[in-house]
């Protein structure tokens, strides 16, 4: 049996988390995985789209394809799998014309409404593709994974001052820089501080000290494993609620206690005085780093709690059977539906408009 997935890039961090790692345990199952960019160029990609029937599964992640190139897969694909890990029906927090967008969301529903199977990224994506039109059977939750044993474990040293780490894009980093006096208070208030930036681009955030680390994949968890506690950050927006946490993750499996704001899925991440901290405010937040700073054993404590959550709960060869299940077909993708009970702002409008509910 043969699977094609079709992505950015094959070096995209949504192929390298959602895509790449599960390889193996297809290959066990007895399927081939193929790894393609989407093509550029017209002529490219109806070539591309249209040799998607060669296969007997094909996996579209994230991309909204116009109409003639979705009908083009659709009618080609023997089984198409839909894998989203963002709130691709919207424009990002910062976008200068507003997050909501009407084709962006009439082509999510296109697509999740006639896959055969929709692995969203957490339960409100899910919800989002149940609202759109997705059946129940197709949806199933498979949260973004790490391998664990890729990252070595923290040592935390006595007596060293915090180095607080932050990971991420030039994209993302953008929130951080909009809280650039919560970062500028917290440098001024915790004696040693420091913030290890990995990132393609270095901010500046006042009187925090940063130093910068160009992103490397090959560096990356020894980048993390340098540092005392992970840090994240996003807006309390709708398009936020769409992200699946990566750099919690990484922070966890580094052995690291976390301090995120309590934003979608950093709260059903990160245990609050277990394995890090969900500062509300400002203050919340300067405590919390103020406590690991000055407390070497509970940096240690939570650092432990965080490897174990990892491991169990969002290791990859926790959730391997979901993902083949998925790309197998129907009798398996049953037991890798959702909790529909679980599932936030099932009854959501697109605009994020609930009826009557707390958001």
């Amino acid at each position: 049996m043969k699977a094609l997935a079709l992505v950015d890039g094959p070096d995209h961090v949504c192929c390298r988390y959602r895509i790449r790692p599960f390889g193996p345990a297809l290959a066990r199952a007895g399927w081939e995985l193929a790894i393609e960019g989407i093509a550029r160029g017209t002529l490219a990609r109806r070539r591309q789209l249209g040799g998607a029937g060669r296969y007997d599964s094909v996996i579209l992640q994230r991309k909204l394809l116009s109409g003639w190139e979705f009908d083009r897969l659709r009618g080609a694909a023997r089984r198409l799998v839909f894998d989203f890990d963002d709130a691709v029906f919207w424009r990002d927090s910062f976008h200068p014309k507003g997050q909501q967008s009407r084709s962006r969301w009439e082509r999510f529903a296109r697509t999740v409404r006639q896959a055969d199977a929709v692995m969203a990224g957490n339960d409100f994506l899910a919800a989002r593709a149940l609202l759109a039109g997705a059946s129940v059977a197709a949806v199933c939750r498979i949260p973004t994974c790490v391998d664990p044993s890729a990252y070595s474990i923290r040592e935390h040293g006595e007596g060293d001052a915090i180095r607080l780490v932050w990971i991420g894009s030039s994209s993302t980093l953008r929130g951080m820089e909009a809280r650039r006096s919560l970062w500028d208070r917290i440098g001024r208030e915790v004696p040693g501080v420091r913030l290890r930036v990995i990132c393609d681009r270095k901010p500046e955030l006042g009187a925090m000290p940063v130093e910068f680390e160009p992103w490397s994949e090959r560096t990356e968890a020894a980048a993390l494993a340098g540092c005392d506690a992970g840090i994240a950050w996003m807006p309390d927006d709708l398009w936020s609620r769409g992200k699946c946490g990566l750099k919690v993750l990484q922070y966890l499996a580094a052995g690291l206690p976390v301090v995120a704001n309590p934003v979608g899925v950093h709260a059903e991440m990160v245990e609050p005085g277990v394995s890090g901290f969900l500062p509300g405010s400002d203050e919340a937040w300067l405590d919390a780093v103020s406590r690991l700073a000055a407390d070497v054993s509970l940096r240690r404590r939570m650092g432990r709690e965080a490897r174990a959550r990892v491991e169990r709960e969002y290791a990859v060869d926790r959730w391997e059977e979901r993902v083949v299940a998925a790309v197998a077909g129907p009798s398996a993708t049953a037991a890798a539906r959702p909790h529909l009970g679980s599932v936030v702002d099932a009854g959501a409008m697109p605009s994020g408009r609930t009826g009557g509910a707390a958001r």
